[in-house]
């Protein structure tokens, strides 16, 4: 794969900055692409852009306004953010993805890219039906058949736990800078977040299992 080229859907988040410094060592080329789709804070857009300059990846933002007049949610307004069980959380934001990874493909035929890599995960996740490897499986065929191209969309987190996640990203070498540099609160907050929302608890229950665990690489 070092001949040929990537573009990784990138949010400045932990799982697609970690997909990101995985690209970069898997393939020769790297490009990142990030959505303005009216996300409840333009801090995410702010660190993916300071993310991919740091880490000298070109980085395309594309206009995606109008999902947030398609599909409102708590992540594309501030409204609270509520959790139920047998509902999906608030901050599902319908069709994110399917659109994300369409505009993504294309871009990716723009720019001469024949993978395309994205850090939706079904094992700690949500509940969004869009990050699960059915949807991304049918949705790489279905472009495949759109563009008459062999596109492979690349889900490396799929299959991991947010504290296998932090495992991946220590044995990159990078455990530091994607927990100081990353952005996954809904509140806007860089870093370790603000501990309460329900993407920084996630996060924070998976380096705590990491970083106390046997093979644990750094200190709280």
């Amino acid at each position: 794969m070092k001949n040929e080229k990537a573009l990784v859907v990138f949010s400045g988040g932990q799982d697609s900055t970690t997909c990101l410094i995985w690209a970069k060592k898997e393939f020769k080329e790297v490009e990142a692409v990030t959505f303005n789709y009216g996300q409840r804070h333009s801090e995410e857009l702010v660190c993916a852009s300071e993310i991919a300059q740091e880490l000298e990846v070109p980085h395309h933002v594309l206009d995606m306004s109008l999902l947030n007049q398609l599909s409102p949610s708590a992540l594309t307004r501030n409204e609270e953010i509520t959790e139920k069980e047998g509902e999906l959380p608030s901050t599902f934001v319908p069709g994110r993805n399917l659109l994300f990874l369409s505009f993504a493909g294309v871009l990716a035929k723009n720019i001469g890219a024949v993978h395309i890599v994205t850090g939706v995960c079904e094992t700690d996740f949500s509940g969004y039906p869009d990050c699960r490897d059915m949807f991304v499986k049918s949705f790489n065929v279905t472009f495949n058949l759109a563009m008459d191209e062999g596109y492979v969309v690349h889900t490396p987190l799929m299959w991991l736990d947010k504290e296998a996640t932090w495992k991946w990203a220590d044995e990159m070498g990078m455990l530091q800078y994607v927990r100081e540099k990353t952005l996954t609160c809904y509140n806007g907050i860089r870093g370790d977040g603000c501990g309460t929302c329900p993407s920084c608890k996630l996060r924070s229950k998976g380096l705590t299992a990491y970083l106390s665990s046997e093979n644990g690489g750094a200190e709280l």
